[in-house]
């Protein structure tokens, strides 16, 4: 008989729920945390449906956060199997969605019924924050449920993301923190001409390349314990007509900064400009703050998930904060302590995408470990 984490994971990936779409995922978990006394609210926003599901008013409140919506699968040819079919082959569940986060979303609710069971009585509170638009803007999803629940005041004590943290076993990683996202749009200007005159035009490409020298070179903090440097990359830069013969008059460049708890996305937009104006560039420069960075240390959140790990797997975590942002960037904000557990992330986004079958029932063991923990 197939584990009931494997089953409920393979009617979730069944459903072709590429971003936005949540294709039934979410009341697929719905109707069977209904059972367990959850209060259920669904919140759509413009394109969005997301959930939130509470048991219990009173604190420890411990809420998993997730996502059921995929990446698109690209052509389908050069899957080994369909990518929606869910199929198992050799331990391994195949399809979108499986590491990424189908199957951590599945170990969550079994977690929490199998949990439930055992204490019905249980202290404190339990929520799921379910989202359908992680993998997209990010616009209608989380952020949008952490308003609507700041807004009346609640708050969520200690959160686990179920993103796919571990790298090459099982929960061998816990992200206890990501760095900052910050993204600049800079605009050189300059005066279009024929390459023949150069002293009738001025070229932006050779302007700006001393100020993009300087911004790749600079040193601008040292990281800590838990972030390595903050780091700066050009990622797009484009300029001219397409022709050989012309000097461009305008120079486009996109940025971005990965950043650390030791500084502020204001105080890197205040160096960036200072650079920028050193050098009597005509620019126009603009901004968008894609996370902010946080950090979760030691304490019963981080302590219970290391001693849950130890507890199921016999094995020792390490905590780190590498990788992109995850929609934890806004949970943390309100003040939530948040980390992110889940299965192995060597196939996220890829054609045939896969999780081990073993993995998703310790996960599953795991989480319920982690609310024995915090709520007992």
């Amino acid at each position: 008989m197939t584990d009931p984490v494997i089953e409920l994971a393979q009617a979730l990936i069944q459903r072709e729920s590429v971003t936005p779409d949540d294709a039934g995922c979410q009341a697929l978990m719905n109707e069977r945390l209904e059972k367990l006394g959850f209060n259920i609210e669904s919140l759509f926003f413009t394109d969005t449906l997301n959930t939130w599901a509470r048991k219990g008013t009173e604190s420890p409140h411990f809420c998993f956060a997730g996502h059921t919506d995929v990446v698109p699968t690209g052509p389908e040819k050069n899957w080994q199997f369909p990518p929606f079919s869910a199929l198992i082959k050799d331990g391994m569940l195949h399809g979108r969605g499986a590491a990424d986060m189908k199957g951590s979303l599945a170990a969550m609710v079994i977690a929490t019924e199998r949990f439930v069971a055992k204490h019905p009585d249980h202290k404190g509170s339990i929520s799921f924050l379910i989202t359908s638009d992680e993998e997209g803007p990010f616009i209608n999803g989380t952020t949008r449920v952490i308003d609507t629940l700041e807004a009346r005041g609640e708050k969520i004590d200690m959160c686990l993301v179920g993103e796919p943290s571990s790298r090459d076993v099982l929960a061998d990683v816990v992200k206890n923190g990501r760095r900052g996202s910050l993204t600049g749009f800079l605009t050189v200007k300059g005066v279009q001409g024929h390459v023949a005159y150069p002293h009738l035009a001025e070229n932006p490409i050779h302007l700006a390349a001393p100020v993009l020298a300087e911004l790749s070179q600079t040193q601008w903090d040292e990281g800590n314990a838990f972030f390595p440097a903050t780091s700066f990359q050009v990622s797009n830069i484009n300029g001219g007509t397409g022709a050989g013969n012309v000097i461009p008059g305008e120079l486009d460049i996109q940025f971005n900064f990965r950043f650390s708890t030791e500084v502020t996305y204001e105080e890197l937009q205040q160096r960036v400009v200072k650079i920028v104006e050193k050098h009597g560039l005509n620019y126009e420069l603009s901004w968008i703050v894609n996370g902010l960075p946080f950090l979760t240390d030691h304490g019963p959140l981080v302590d219970a998930t290391v001693n849950a790990i130890k507890h199921v797997t016999g094995r020792d975590t390490a905590l780190e904060t590498t990788g992109g942002t995850s929609d934890g960037r806004f949970i943390a904000q309100t003040g939530a302590k948040v980390i992110e557990l889940g299965p192995r992330n060597d196939t996220i986004h890829k054609v045939n995408e896969c999780v081990s079958c073993d993995d998703l029932i310790q996960l599953a063991k795991i989480y319920e470990t982690i609310l024995e923990q915090l709520l007992t």
